[in-house]
């Protein structure tokens, strides 16, 4: 394994592998990945990091793709700026930790494996050890146990995450392959378990009885960071309730829950229901008693300004039921179909008409009902509105009662929350605007993070409980497992004290049914990725870490709860930046998405275009910042590629080599070069210090097209020659060409890496980056653009003419403000020499530089 401090650059003439007859772009990323791991060029040298002071470390909280979801060309442009940062610590100097994690736990990947191979999950039936799935998954599910699916969530993982490997190492990554880790293997499942044991125990976890937003495809509970709101069809119906003093109108878009009615609520400022206020309606169809009561989150300008208390239809009516002290009339369950009893109080024979039937279908029959018993006033008007969704799923969440495992994020407690926003404040933000997001996230929570699902490939929660005689389990007084036997499964491992014949019956214990949320796991991925359970020491050295790279979207979720885990756990920041990526979107500018239809899939853009080409236009997409997607913009990243290429063969053809140093530099022009490329270093550092690459590539690239275009062209004549100038020009090739492979070397590691390999010994990406002191004082950065525009001006009179640019020239005379003619008198001679000039003659005048050209008579045939 090398180590993992930067190398010198070598100074050693022929150390490199020669420059090839036909240099090409293609093959190259084959040819450089698996030289790149048969090297370890890229290893994380663990002895060498702990040796080194902490501020001589870089260590990067990368974030773990969902092993089971498919990568688009967004996913390529955001884990590309977090390497580009690698590349750039790394060349600093810096011992560089940069794991790779695969987030397989959850939903997608279940959703996956049912659909990959067939089958469904049946937490009762026994494990099958010889199971095997369908050769050909038919339209029925094979339902199986719990062990087996997670099996195969296993199985299907393990194979997704070798595809996503190959597909990052021909993105280029600079990651450590030998540190990966899985939020779902034994170290995660111990250190998330540990963490929510602490949390538990410090009283910042908690179990609760409560109203939960539910999926009822899924039939797992969901977060308020996990939802999104989408526009839907649907109708008011205005219903009439009766009282004493005459029908009282309600205009509801659930019907259907007039059943789970439990109070009529108006505004207390509206005096169309003041009167209102203490007394009693009942409802139509099932003639209960509720009263009418007042809040300040009624809206008296929505409908008819009074509204139905259901439990529950939204998230309003769980804010009224529990500040109200209502009672609870459920009638949803967790199969999103309405349960079959009628709810205490609701006469059976009006609801025997709802019983099973699905949402849909319960409204349609009770809008019949209404219309046959005269409570239905007029038809309903259609609207569209936004109606909650989980983020992943296809139908309207429902609100059902269940217990669950809550984390405490500040949405219930002021203090908590100006706590998490100071901490907020005490990270670094890429670009600064981005913590406006999170405060602003912060400060809207309404509850506690719900970190439970009903789900089966996932952390289970270290949990039992014990059953009482009549095998009723005992919720306040958990047993929790010992952290000395983390991890454990609970559906499978046996609670101190009992055997496995004990599991289930009176008397015995019964294992927690739920697996943590995603986010609860991936939310401890420095803790996993740095070894906080498995090498405390290394971990001391990378924590708090230096960079946190995602995108904007999951500020909320993955960034926040990670800032929560570690806040308690810790009481300090997780790490010191956040980098933010905006989305790539498609020419309208529309976030890709699968359902859209308008992915890009990152393997035909690579291999179209090759990843140098796809990695530069990542670089142009500013942090934070969305970047349509366009494809031609990849032929000018290619472009850039084989003009390097082309360049580096060019110059390394006049006989240069990695031994020329700047004391071989005499000429002003050649001086003068050397100083501007100078201040392009100086430029991009700080902006790469300051993570704004997109700067550092835009300020390099500038001078490599000035340099080839311009200084390349006025050189090479006496670059061909010998003597002290010629040896001054070949030793301004060899340092200009050495600093700019470095300076594209983060952006474009492929070509870099090849041309470098060409002239110079180990990799580019184990070179120094560069420094505005290896090259020579002195020269004016002007000289080169000036002598240029001159040149400019030769070679636009030849092509007025329609003649050759080798044509020569009889006389030109340059014209140009005094300050810049001794610029061009220092570049005099290789303006004659580019330009054929036989008589040139340089005035002083104000204005721009122009020039008059007198071409030289063809020559006699």
């Amino acid at each position: 394994m090398v180590t993992d401090s930067a190398t010198p650059v070598s100074t050693t003439p022929g150390a490199g592998s020669g420059v090839p007859e036909k240099p090409t772009l293609d093959g190259l990323e084959a040819t450089w990945v698996a030289r790149w791991a048969e090297q370890d060029t890229y290893a994380f040298d663990r002895a060498a990091a702990l040796a080194a002071p902490r501020e001589q470390v870089y260590s990067i909280d990368t974030p773990p793709p969902t092993a089971s979801g498919s990568l688009h060309v967004g996913h390529v442009f955001s884990y590309t700026h977090t390497d580009i940062v690698a590349r750039y610590q790394r060349m600093r100097g810096r011992h560089v930790f940069y794991p790779m994690g695969w987030d397989d736990n959850g939903l997608p990947t279940e959703r996956r494996v049912q659909n990959y191979y067939g089958v469904r999950c049946d937490p009762s039936l026994p494990y099958d050890p010889s199971f095997e799935p369908p050769a050909k998954p038919g339209k029925d599910q094979v339902p199986i146990s719990r062990r087996n699916f997670v099996e195969l969530c296993e199985r299907l993982t393990e194979e997704d995450e070798r595809a996503f490997e190959q597909l990052w190492r021909q993105v280029g990554l600079s990651v450590d392959w030998s540190n990966v880790y899985r939020t779902i293997s034994a170290t995660s499942r111990a250190t998330a378990q540990r963490v929510f044991l602490h949390n538990l125990s410090r009283g910042e976890a908690y179990a609760q009885e409560a109203p939960t937003l539910w999926d009822v495809t899924f039939r797992t509970a969901v977060a308020q960071a996990e939802l999104e709101d989408r526009e839907r069809p649907g109708s008011y119906h205005r219903i009439s309730f009766s009282s004493s003093d005459g029908p009282v109108f309600i205009e509801t878009t659930r019907p259907e829950l007039l059943p789970a009615c439990v109070a009529l609520v108006a505004h207390p400022d509206d005096e169309r229901y003041r009167p209102l206020f203490g007394k009693t309606v009942r409802t139509p169809l099932f003639d209960v008693e509720v009263p009418v009561v007042a809040h300040r989150l009624a809206e008296p300008d929505k409908g008819s300004g009074i509204a139905m208390i259901c439990t529950f239809g939204d998230l309003n009516d769980v804010t009224w039921w529990r500040e109200l002290q209502l009672p609870t009339r459920a009638v949803v369950g967790w199969d999103g179909r309405f349960v079959a009893e009628a709810p205490a109080g609701v006469p059976a024979g009006a609801y025997a008409e709802l019983a099973g039937k699905t949402a849909y279908s319960a409204q349609q029959r009770i809008v019949e009902m209404l219309r046959e018993s005269g409570d239905l006033h007029g038809e309903p008007t259609a609207i569209t509105h936004p109606v909650k969704f989980y983020e992943k799923g296809d139908r309207p969440l429902e609100i059902v009662t269940t217990r669950q495992w809550y984390i405490r994020n500040g949405g219930r407690d002021a203090s908590l929350r100006d706590a998490l926003v100071a901490r907020g404040r005490e990270i670094q933000w890429v670009p600064e605007h981005m913590r406006h997001r999170y405060e602003n996230w912060v400060e809207g929570l309404n509850g506690d993070w719900l970190i439970s699902r009903q789900r089966f490939f996932g952390v289970p929660f270290p949990v039992w409980y014990r059953l009482d005689d009549a095998g009723e389990p005992d919720y306040s007084a958990p047993i929790l497992a010992p952290e000395e036997s983390l991890p454990v499964d609970p559906s499978s491992d046996v609670p101190p004290g009992f055997d496995e014949a004990q599991r289930g019956v009176p008397g015995g214990f019964v294992a927690d049914p739920d697996v943590m949320d995603t986010w609860a796991t991936s939310s401890l991925s420095p803790l996993v990725a740095s070894g906080w359970d498995t090498d405390p020491e290394l971990f001391a050295h990378v924590f708090p870490m230096d960079q946190r790279p995602q995108a904007h979207d999951i500020i909320r979720t993955w960034l926040f709860s990670t800032v929560v885990r570690s806040h308690f756990e810790f009481g300090a920041v997780p790490w010191t930046h956040a980098t933010i990526s905006g989305f790539v979107v498609d020419p309208d500018r529309k976030k890709m998405s699968k359902s859209k239809g308008n992915v890009v899939t990152p393997i035909d853009v690579l291999e179209r275009y090759g990843t140098d080409a796809v990695r530069w236009r990542a670089a142009g997409a500013r942090p934070g910042a969305d970047s349509p997607f366009d494809e031609a913009q990849m032929k000018v990243g290619r472009r850039l590629a084989m003009k390097i290429l082309n360049v580096g063969k060019f110059v390394l053809g006049l006989g240069v080599t990695a031994g020329l140093t700047g004391e071989q530099v005499t000429e002003p022009i050649d001086l003068g070069l050397l100083r501007r490329l100078a201040g392009v270093v100086d430029e991009a550092t700080a902006a790469m210090d300051a993570y704004n690459y997109t700067r550092a590539l835009e300020v390099t690239e500038a001078f490599f097209w000035s340099f080839c275009d311009d200084y390349v062209e006025l050189v090479k004549s006496r670059a061909y020659g010998t003597g002290a100038a010629a040896e001054s020009a070949q030793a301004t090739l060899a340092l200009a060409l050495s600093v700019q492979l470095r300076l594209f070397a983060p952006v474009l590691p492929f070509v870099t890496e090849e041309v470098w390999s060409w002239w110079q010994g180990g990799s580019v990406h184990r070179a120094p980056w560069p420094a505005a002191a290896e090259l020579p004082a002195g020269g004016d950065p002007e000289v080169v653009p000036v002598v240029a525009a001159a040149l400019a001006g030769v070679r636009k009179a030849k092509s007025d003419a329609k003649v050759s640019m080798r044509a020569d020239v009889e006389s030109a005379t340059v014209t140009a403000p005094e300050a810049q003619v001794p610029l061009l008198e220092a570049g005099r001679a290789d303006l004659v020499d580019a330009g054929r000039i036989a008589t040139l003659t340089v005035v002083a005048e104000d204005g721009p530089i122009g020039v008059d050209v007198v071409l030289a008579p063809p020559a006699e045939a």
